[in-house]
């Protein structure tokens, strides 16, 4: 190779290396987030090169950020040996308009815009938002057949948010990923903000530690920050998953639960219940999931919380006229789902006997919130939903569907005395269950030819629910054939999981997934089904089909067609006016 041939080899080598270093520059907020005004925000810039303060030229719509954002600056020489970093913390920008921020050192050259968007007056009094995590189309289904029977194609009644005025198809990708969990999911929800998978608060930088990744504020600090109202968090599952988690947490890991249950303890909520009391005790107490001695029980109590543990102990503190503030915690883990509660006394009913149902959590909630005259937000969390789509138990699932529809019923009816109150039920994200027909166990021959589809499907014949909707046998002989379209190997078994949640794979010795063998020994003809995921997964995957939202109450009207998951948010605090000052 000559010389001018090598030269001009170098120069292009050189020429990749600076292109990827551009594209690994990053600004956050991210292009085209969309901000309400007078919210709170963390700006960062990353540059590639190491540089120095003097060196760097910020500007906002043209304007030097020391004039324009006025908030000290935060300079990092050398992050992680990555490159030099800049934060401003608690960025307000309170008029509404297009903005452009400018970002240069030496060659590198950064810009973002972002859309920063007014809530005008406040037009509601109360927010309620349901999460039936992880609800697809088919559990609503399956719970409808279930709870409500169907005759001659035509449903004998509707789950309460069926008959919702309002309905929208949302997507529900992240930053990162076509494939959302329900961290990221849901922070779009309370920030209006994509970030990535597992993270929630924060958009997902190169920081080293889980905290310091550039902050955006939640709904529920919103509210507390700019008015008197009340906030509420209600899960069946720990209180330091996901979900409730992303109502007051900041981190790049949903997996810091007691970095979350500090935050749910400082977050200053009028209600909190659910379970994950692992959590909030100290390490020195049998039960704790914590490497600290803080037992934030014990805080509760002492900042003015009636702290309960059972349904009962709910009921009471509910009803007494003193309560202004309630934490309940009724599981050391995730409660136990209505199925297995009401008939089944599977999984662990008999350690945890006195767990609350979702709806006697809400009415709790609601009875306590409604007290504040200036209204309340309040999020309810139909966690299980989700935690038994992923193992393939959809009966468990359907059953947990048909609580979310009593939870939302009793929203309802507080509604009927308190029309200023705008409710939502929709999924942080969806799975791929779908029904495609019936199982007769009449049929002859091998377990799938005893699936039927089309007219051979008929109806099953689950017996009549009773008054909360919950029919009392499911093992009946013509029941839903209930597909999931991703999961790991396993047995099929066409028959409900009575003796605990199915775990359809374990791990072999070389650390792959297999079909867990129990459920052929339990049933001789069940159906090997070789998976579809990789080898590493036992469960069942999130997928990106769009979640359905429906919504009534003023402000519902917006919800309408297709919407990004931010838009949800968007709503909720235009509804709420919480740009005002």
């Amino acid at each position: 190779m000559n010389t001018s041939s090598l030269t001009r080899l170098v120069s292009f080598l050189i020429l990749l290396l600076n292109l990827g270093s551009l594209q690994a520059a990053a600004l956050y907020p991210i292009q085209n987030a969309e901000i309400l005004a007078g919210s709170q925000f963390d700006i960062k810039i990353e540059f590639d090169a190491v540089t120095s303060i003097e060196n760097v030229d910020v500007r906002l719509n043209n304007i030097p950020a020391a004039t324009s954002l006025r908030k000290p600056v935060s300079f990092i020489a050398n992050e992680a040996g990555k490159g030099s970093s800049l934060i401003y913390r608690d960025v307000q920008l309170n008029k509404p308009g297009k903005y452009v921020l400018t970002a240069k050192a030496g060659q590198e050259n950064l810009s973002v815009s972002w859309d920063v968007y007014a809530s005008g007056p406040r037009r509601v009094k109360n927010v309620i938002l349901f999460i039936g995590d992880g609800m697809t189309i088919a559990n609503r289904t399956s719970a409808r057949v279930l709870s409500k029977g169907i005759s001659e194609g035509k449903y004998q009644g509707k789950l309460s948010f069926d008959d919702m005025p309002n309905t929208a198809l949302i997507g529900t990708s992240g930053s990162d990923s076509l494939i959302t969990d329900s961290a990221n999911s849901m922070s779009a929800y309370t920030t209006g903000h994509k970030t990535a998978v597992n993270a929630m608060g924060v958009y997902v930088s190169r920081a080293p530690d889980n905290l310091s990744h550039p902050k955006v504020e939640t709904i529920a600090e919103l509210v507390k920050r700019k008015t008197k109202m009340s906030v509420g968090i209600v899960s069946d599952a720990e209180l330091q998953d996901a979900t409730p988690g992303a109502m007051v947490a900041h981190t790049r890991r949903r997996a810091d639960k007691p970095y979350i249950a500090d935050q749910l303890l400082a977050s200053g909520a009028a209600v909190i219940l659910g379970g994950g009391s692992a959590y909030f005790y100290p390490q020195s107490n049998p039960v704790s999931k914590r490497k600290d001695e803080k037992n934030l029980v014990e805080q509760f109590k002492k900042d003015g919380y009636e702290v309960v543990f059972t349904k009962d102990g709910l009921k009471a503190a509910s009803n007494a006229t003193s309560t202004k503030k309630l934490f309940g915690v009724f599981h050391q883990d995730n409660m136990d789902g209505s199925l297995d509660r009401f008939f089944l006394k599977k999984n662990t009913v008999e350690q945890y006997p006195d767990q609350p149902d979702l709806t006697d959590m809400t009415k709790s909630a609601i009875s306590i919130l409604s007290k504040n005259p200036n209204g309340f937000f309040l999020m309810v969390e139909a966690a299980l939903i989700d935690k038994f789509n992923h193992p393939l138990d959809w009966e468990r699932a359907a059953f947990d569907t048909i609580m979310l529809s009593n939870a939302v019923q009793v929203a309802k009816d507080f509604a009927k005395t308190h029309p200023d109150t705008l409710i939502i039920v929709t999924p942080d994200h969806t799975h791929s269950g779908s029904i495609s027909g019936v199982v007769n166990d009449a049929k002859p021959g091998p377990l799938r030819e005893r699936v039927g589809v089309y007219a051979d499907a008929g109806y099953p014949n689950y017996p009549k629910a009773n008054i909360e909707g919950y029919p009392d046998q499911i093992d009946v002989s013509k029941r839903l054939a209930f597909f999931y379209g991703n999961y790991p190997d396993h047995y099929e078994t066409l028959h409900p999981k009575l003796d605990g949640t199915f775990k359809p794979a374990i791990k072999n010795d070389s650390g792959q997934y297999i079909a867990n063998p129990k459920y052929i020994q339990m049933q001789e003809d069940s159906i090997h089904v070789g998976g579809n995921l990789p080898s590493h997964q036992d469960v069942g995957v999130h997928t990106a089909d769009d979640a359905v939202l429906n919504a009534m109450g003023p402000g519902s009207e917006k919800f309408r067609g297709f919407m990004d998951n931010t838009e949800v948010f968007k709503v909720m605090v235009q509804s709420l006016g919480l740009s005002q000052k």
